[in-house]
Order: C-alpha cells, then sequence, then structure tokens
C-alpha cells in the first residue's frame, strides 16, 4: 500500500472511465483492461498466463512516474544495449540508436522471439561485422528480455520469477551459437504505411513510427 489513508472501490469507480480511458483502460469482467489486449482479442489467454502470480507493487517514487503515459521502467540491460548500439551501429547516433533500444524492448515485452528482434536491426540496416558480434547483441538482448516487466507476470520481470518463483519462466540462452545468413541481416524489407508497426504496438506503422522514421 503506498498511502495511509485507503480509498473504496466506490471512489475508485467514480473517476476511472475517465480518468483511466486517457490511457487506453477500460473495465472489463471485474479487470482493469488495456485495449491491446482486447483489439487481439487476448483477455482470456493473458488470464491464464497472469495466473495466481503475485502483483508487483513498485514503491510510490516510481509509481507516480507512470501517471506519464509514455513512461515505462529501462532497466540496466536496456542502457547497456542502448551503449553498444550506439557506439557500434550508429557512430554516436543517439536517436537512431534510442529508437532501435525501445523497438527492441517493445518486442520484449510482446511474445519475445529473438528472431523477430533480430529483424528490427535489419529495419535499421545494421551490418554485423561477423557471427561473434551477433551473438554478443543476442545476449544482451536476451538478458533485456529476462529483466523486463510483463503483464503476464503482473507486472514482475522473467528475472524475479525466476528467483522467486518459477524457473522455467527464465528464458534461456541456445546451447548452440545463433546462425544466420548475413545477407538476410544485413537490410530488412521496408515497412508499408498500413503494415503493422515493427516497435509491436498494435498499431499501424503511419500512425506510430512512421513520423520518426522520417525524421531520421
Amino acid at each position: 500500500m503506498q498511502n495511509e489513508e485507503q480509498i473504496s472501490f466506490g471512489d475508485v469507480e467514480a473517476h476511472y472511465y475517465v480518468d483511466l480511458s486517457k490511457y487506453y483502460v477500460y473495465a472489463h469482467k471485474n479487470h482493469f483492461v488495456h485495449e491491446t489486449i482486447m483489439e487481439f482479442n487476448d483477455f482470456k489467454s493473458m488470464l491464464r498466463k497472469k495466473a495466481d502470480k503475485p502483483y508487483y507493487v513498485p514503491n510510490q517514487e516510481e509509481l507516480l512516474k507512470y501517471s506519464d503515459p509514455n513512461y515505462y521502467e529501462k532497466p540496466k540491460q536496456y542502457h547497456d544495449l542502448y551503449k553498444y548500439s550506439r557506439k557500434h551501429f550508429f557512430a554516436g547516433d543517439d536517436e537512431k540508436a534510442e529508437l532501435l533500444c525501445e523497438n527492441i524492448m517493445w518486442k520484449c515485452r510482446d511474445d519475445f522471439n529473438i528472431q523477430k528482434v533480430f529483424d528490427l536491426f535489419n529495419i535499421f540496416e545494421v551490418n554485423f561485422k561477423d557471427e561473434k558480434q551477433v551473438n554478443e547483441v543476442m545476449q544482451m538482448v536476451t538478458e533485456l528480455a529476462n529483466n523486463v516487466r510483463l503483464w503476464e507476470n503482473n507486472g514482475h520481470t522473467p528475472n524475479e520469477i525466476f528467483e522467486k518463483f518459477e524457473k522455467p519462466n527464465l528464458r534461456p540462452l541456445p546451447d548452440e551459437p545463433f546462425e544466420f545468413d548475413a545477407a538476410e541481416m544485413k537490410i530488412g524489407n521496408k515497412v508499408g504505411r498500413n503494415d503493422p508497426c515493427p516497435c509491436g504496438s498494435g498499431k499501424k506503422y503511419k500512425k506510430c513510427c512512421l513520423g520518426k522514421d522520417e525524421r531520421k
């Protein structure tokens, strides 16, 4: 609990329709549900994944940051990947490195798949110098994926769930080095205006990251 004085459900009900809708969250079957879950018909699936996992409760300082609809926690692993990408792929270009890493983080939060993450490197026209670098980046991405907060874990990271409750939830690194086709890894296909945005937001590209990409 963050406050000594507690509020009733009636107090919440009096405000949530207006206030939560600003953040694309709505009441559905005694739950507060983000519209992305409803649009993709994932409500029942999400409940099964959440099961009886305990809820993550941030401290008050962290909690208040979420009043900004664009805020999300960036763990140390995000900053490690950002610094590496900025140095090795974008020659110090902060904006491109940040945009790539933000998109990767969205992929880590939404049905993580390492190949889909590397598709983003294609879109950003990243050239890997060799397989050793590919595997080095893959390890950083996997570590990031294990340290992002997930709806299906009730706000906990996979690492936190692993440490406290369920070892199988940790995403393991592959036993074998990641094999890749150098030609395919070099340049990706151009995203169409009406295609799903590669950042994983669920929105069309033209209504999401298109403006950011055009400013690069």
